[in-house]
């Protein structure tokens, strides 16, 4: 009977150390998930207002007219390809923006997400008369 009940011992030694395992596992897999969830958006908007002193943005898409105010704080901003300071954006009323999408607080200002890329084609780049 000591040999049987040393097998049973043994088949619920490790029965349970599985069941550790998978527990350990779905804790790092809830952990890992536990912050905040953000949907990633990238597309053309209208560019309708900008903060200067809290470098935030208000943008709607062209399509349907649905608004985002976005922190711009550490977006990647370029015109024509090329670095530009956050102040050169108010000169432009088009722009692609990718934007990742998570309500938010800022200074008390509830904030729909922030931008990490704010992509401007100037005019005289991509203009009617420029050769696409």
């Amino acid at each position: 009977m000591s040999k049987g009940g040393n097998k049973m011992r043994i088949v619920f030694s490790f029965r349970s150390i599985q069941m550790k395992i998978i527990l350990i596992c779905a804790a790092i897999c809830m952990i890992a998930l536990r912050g905040d969830v953000s949907a990633v958006e990238s597309g053309m908007f209208r560019l309708l207002s900008i903060s200067g002193s809290e470098k935030i943005i208000l943008v709607s898409q062209i399509s349907d007219k649905k608004k985002f105010l976005l922190d711009a704080s550490d977006a990647k901003i370029t015109v024509d390809g090329n670095p530009v300071e956050f102040d050169v954006l108010s000169q432009f009323s088009i722009v692609q923006v990718k934007m990742e999408l998570s309500k938010k607080k800022k200074n008390s200002i509830n904030l729909d997400g922030r931008a990490s890329e704010i992509k401007v084609l100037s005019p005289e780049t991509y203009g009617p008369d420029a050769s696409r």
